[in-house]
């Protein structure tokens, strides 16, 4: 046998010899590759926007490989922020304006202000957050889901409704009115800064507080004008307005402040699996204002389960396979 064929010979048993070592040891082809990277755990509040992210981030982090505990339909924005402070969850979608009540006695007057602009609200939050509370904000979803008054289109072109300076002229005069909304949106959030912006006030009795906060019962209530309901509080990137033939009055002082999206996790979660922000940004990235509305629209107008509808979204746009 010549020195080349020697040579080739002991090349090949080499080669063999560090495969079947590697197969031993568990290397990067090994089945050690398909063992959980840990558990998450994913909470959300009690609507369809929040369960259709938090199944969002579920299926991307379950893709790469982690094991996710649900816990989404957690409850009240105030129940899942106690949740995730105590440790109880460690990550749930939350809005970027709500920055703004979680810290309100911190705030300054002009980072108040600067709610009404999405970037600046944001920083402000995710800053006075990570300080206050071990808490970070990831990358947001820049779709504008702030509070907003729907009517039917017939209702608005009969009484000349476009605007919220046309509502507040419709209160002020004495016309019937009924706005079924969340206890949240008629005490904490939503109708104090219109009604403060637009100068009028709401009666108990015009009020119709429906429990939960989900936006497709306050909106089916005025679209079917449920014990005199004319009015519903709706988000910007609800998916059932135009099926339901409403449509949103326009916020022409602009009173409400700036919610984007954006999932928020544990810094300490976060510091032990810091892909985590990694796999999600781009993902946030892609859900713009029309691809949120079209998403909702198919839990909220079709019925169809927000797992299945997050995984059509993920799966089309290349996110997971």
């Amino acid at each position: 046998m010549n020195s080349n064929a020697t040579r080739a010979i002991a090349v090949c048993l080499a080669a063999a010899l560090i495969g079947a070592l590697a197969g031993c040891s568990g290397g990067a082809e090994g089945p050690e590759t398909d063992e959980p990277k840990g558990t998450i755990t994913i909470g959300s509040k009690i609507d369809t926007e929040g369960e259709l992210v938090s199944s969002i981030v579920k299926l991307v982090l379950e893709d790469a490989g982690y094991t996710v505990e649900d816990k989404s339909q957690t409850g009240t924005t105030e129940v899942v922020r106690k949740a995730i402070i105590a440790g109880e969850i460690d990550l749930y979608p939350e809005y970027s304006g709500n920055g703004y009540w979680f810290f309100l006695d911190e705030l300054t007057d002009d980072e108040k202000a600067g709610y009404n602009v999405g970037e600046t609200g944001y920083e402000t939050t995710a800053r006075l957050d990570l300080e206050a509370n071990g808490i970070v904000w990831l990358e947001p979803a820049r779709a504008n889901n702030t509070w907003a008054i729907a009517v039917t289109e017939e209702f608005a072109q009969a009484e000349g409704l476009v605007t919220m300076s046309d509502f507040a002229a419709y209160v002020n005069a004495g016309k019937p009115v009924k706005l079924a909304a969340s206890d949240e949106f008629f005490t904490s959030a939503g109708n104090p800064e219109f009604e403060e912006a637009y100068g009028y006030t709401l009666t108990e009795d015009q009020k119709v507080r429906l429990a939960g906060g989900n936006t497709a019962a306050t909106e089916k209530a005025v679209a079917d004008g449920t014990d005199g309901v004319n009015f519903g509080m709706a988000y910007g990137t609800d998916g059932a307005l135009a099926d339901l033939g409403l449509v949103i009055l326009e916020d022409d002082l602009g009173a409400q402040i700036v919610y984007w999206p954006t999932p928020i996790v544990r810094k300490d979660v976060l510091d032990a699996h810091p892909e985590i922000a990694d796999l999600l940004k781009p993902v946030m990235q892609a859900l713009g204002l029309e691809e949120l509305q079209q998403l909702n629209a198919r839990i909220q107008v079709n019925g169809e389960a927000a797992d299945d509808v997050a995984r059509d979204f993920l799966e089309n746009g290349g996110f997971i396979e």
